[in-house]
């Protein structure tokens, strides 16, 4: 074992990687311009409706003017990312070291590579006016609730949440109003306002682009003054 590989895995030096992951992805994300992440499946197939869907909102958000944000994996995020591509905008593919799974697709042309998930997701997040969730498993459902806690909790403007999906996600709003909500009381009557859900392309796309119009360039979130 080399002395960087040990230091590196030892608390007090392993900030330092943490520090150059920041300021790598930092430094690349902060001259993209405005963005909007994609978020979704990394096992959804080009044959499926969501891929093909992923694929015409990245193209279309390109088309506007603005960067296509995703995990830079496969499924989804390589949907999202050939949009944009195909369309000649930003395709920014944010890449996480995975033991399987996961690889860079081939249509980010601004790739930016993370060890660290939770560097990850602040990027995700610090450098977008809008997210839209395809279905997905586990990691799409948790950036959903890391943003929707966000939202809601006002450390970051009320960006469009957009789901992608009524089939998909029609039984979980469901859930989280019939027992977050009416049951225990554990959210707010209008916390799940904060989501809007469609099957529309055009639609999720306006939703952004309506908000981009009357909000503006967002001023620094305050999660990360």
């Amino acid at each position: 074992m080399s002395d960087t590989t040990f230091l590196m895995r030892e608390d007090p030096w392993r900030i330092f990687r943490i520090m150059a992951e920041f300021v790598d992805s930092f430094q690349t994300l902060s001259q993209v311009g405005p963005a909007v992440t994609i978020f979704g499946s990394a096992r959804t197939k080009a044959s499926d409706k969501y891929y093909r869907a992923a694929t015409s909102i990245g193209k279309k958000l390109a088309q506007h003017n603005l960067a296509v944000i995703t995990g830079g994996g496969p499924g989804v995020m390589e949907a999202a990312n050939k949009g944009a591509s195909q369309a000649g905008g930003k395709s920014v593919g944010l890449n996480i070291e995975l033991p399987h799974e996961q690889f860079a697709n081939r249509f980010s042309n601004i790739p930016i590579h993370f060890h660290y998930f939770f560097a990850r997701k602040v990027c995700f997040v610090k450098y977008s006016l809008g997210f839209v969730y395809m279905p997905g498993g586990f990691g799409t459902l948790d950036e959903l609730f890391e943003v929707l806690t966000l939202v809601q909790t006002e450390r970051i403007p009320r960006f469009p949440i957009i789901l992608f999906g009524s089939d998909y996600w029609h039984g979980l709003l469901k859930w989280a109003k019939a027992n977050m909500q009416d049951k225990h009381n554990f959210i707010s009557s209008g916390d799940l306002d904060l989501v809007k859900i469609t099957d529309d392309t055009d639609e999720a796309v306006k939703i952004i682009l309506d908000y981009e119009r009357h909000a503006g360039t967002p001023a620094l979130p305050q999660a990360f003054a």
